[in-house]
């Protein structure tokens, strides 16, 4: 059978079975993405010609793609309300706290484990990133959430610190690289990444944006297109003009999440749907990379790396970062035990392989360790540990409606969901004596969990929530017809 065919056969077989597994997986609070990684190990190991599919540079690629949807994907999941009081204390831990975690692993290295300070702080700085993808799987599945500034903080503060990680980790590896270069001169560099990445995300969503309610389109099939290459040309312009790519894909999320524009629920499925994508060939790919007997060789030195990580490194850099903006004691050690590794490390870990830098192999191996660990012990654990600190609340499963709406640029009005206030004046009254103003149709009343169509003789209840199809002023003039007098 012809090599191309095999691979076409293997490679769709290995993603369905992955998502399989990991479906039973996560009712045992095991992570999903960590079944990836340990499949995609069983195969580099069991089938040669797997892991010959894998080399560092093409996995690198590989997590760099990745790592761009599901920044994205990430900015568009983002809403701008809930994290509008944690976005100081999220930039700072993804800045300052990973500078600290980096140092203390770092020094850890250097006394420990026998590294140089570059190359002590080079492995610090590769294991640094958070992948929050994974702990919000197993909290969903274990029906978990987490009160308050908990949740948007954890997942802010991963996609900032992916931005901070990969620079301190090119930069360090650039410093061990280059003798004659100095750690001042990471300084400049690192304002200009973030203030570029930032500058060039903002106009890129809007740009987006423009583009995608102006550009019009015969077939809708070509939005998804035209979404997806404006994300990697936002990564390449940034790159290009010196900012940082992975910073300005998030941002343009971000911007893209808070504007009302063409398609945009079906685009922020498809985005997601391609980020889970992403992440599952992301982690098989670093699964076919490694190898268990290198493992096992680097197991003591790696626990000991995992203990000190989780128990004195993470904790530190919350503590240090969180502590001024009066987060509670509680709070600060669930976000410093819900602070997950990922794939993104083990990316970073390939920049020196490929490089071909001395103890690159030792770092990538110890890498991989810590991830798999993270994923495996924290991940079980997360929803226990939430639970035990008081910071666990049961999930509430969004409400579907059984229709779907997409804005178009010839329509001004979109879909809002209007509660009905306790004391409302509205209660008892039909719609016919609402007298609804213009601009504004009740498409669908939900009442408990019940979906009722009305008409003008429907009476309003305690409790409805109305589907409203309004225009701005129109659905300001039905919220006040419903409000308490």
């Amino acid at each position: 059978m012809p090599a191309l065919t095999t691979s076409l056969i293997a490679i769709p077989l290995l993603l369905i079975l992955s998502i399989l597994i990991s479906r039973g997986a996560g009712r045992f609070g095991i992570p999903a993405l960590s079944i990836f990684l340990v499949i995609g190990v069983i195969v580099g190991r069991t089938q040669p010609e797997g892991a010959a599919l894998t080399t560092p540079a093409l996995a690198q690629t590989l997590g760099i793609i990745a790592l761009i949807f599901i920044l994205h994907s990430g900015g568009l999941g983002t809403r701008t309300e809930d994290i509008r009081g944690i976005r100081r204390s999220a930039l700072l831990l993804s800045t300052v706290g990973v500078v600290i975690s980096t140092v203390l692993v770092g020094a850890f290295g250097v006394w420990f484990l026998q590294f140089d300070w570059l190359h002590g702080l080079l492995l610090g700085a590769t294991i640094t990133a958070t992948d929050v993808a994974a702990v919000f799987t197993i909290l969903r599945s274990r029906n978990v959430g987490l009160r308050g500034r908990i949740r948007p903080l954890l997942e802010l503060e991963s996609a900032l610190n992916d931005p901070m990680s990969v620079f301190l980790s090119v930069g360090l590896l650039v410093l061990i690289e280059r003798s004659s270069a100095s750690l001042l001169t990471l300084v400049p560099m690192f304002f200009q990444q973030m203030v570029l990445g930032t500058i060039f995300g903002i106009a890129a969503g809007h740009a987006t944006r423009w583009a995608i309610n102006r550009v019009s389109l015969e077939f809708e099939g070509l939005y998804p297109v035209l979404s997806v290459a404006c994300v990697l040309l936002t990564f390449g312009v940034t790159q290009a003009a010196g900012g940082s790519g992975f910073l300005a894909v998030y941002v343009s999320g971000v911007v893209l999440a808070g504007r009302t524009h063409v398609h945009q629920r079906s685009l922020a499925a498809f985005h997601d749907g391609l980020a889970w994508l992403m992440q599952i060939t992301m982690f098989l790919t670093m699964g076919l990379l490694v190898r268990p007997e290198e493992l096992w060789r680097v197991a003591g030195a790696g626990l000991a790396l995992s203990a000190f990580l989780v128990g004195i490194a993470r904790p530190a850099s919350v503590i240090a970062c969180l502590s001024p903006f009066r987060i509670g004691l509680r709070d600060q050690l669930m976000v410093s035990w819900g602070g997950l590794r990922g794939a993104v490390p083990i990316v970073l870990a390939t920049y020196p392989l490929i490089a071909g830098t001395s103890g690159a192999s030792l770092i990538f191996n110890l890498v991989f360790f810590v991830v798999l660990t993270s994923v495996v012990v924290q991940g079980t654990t997360i929803p226990t540990v939430s639970r035990w600190l008081g910071v666990a609340d049961p999930i509430a499963k969004p409400f579907r409606y059984p229709i779907e709406f997409n804005p178009t640029s010839q329509l001004a009005s979109d879909l809002v969901e209007v509660p009905v206030p306790d004391a409302s004046v509205a209660i008892g009254r039909t719609l016919v004596e609402l007298k609804l103003p213009s601009g504004a149709l009740i498409v669908l009343i939900r009442r408990g969990q019940s979906v009722l169509v009305p008409s003008g003789g429907t009476r309003i209840d305690a409790g409805d929530r109305l589907l409203v199809l309004a225009e701005p002023a129109g659905l300001a003039q039905l919220r006040e017809r419903i409000a308490v007098r």
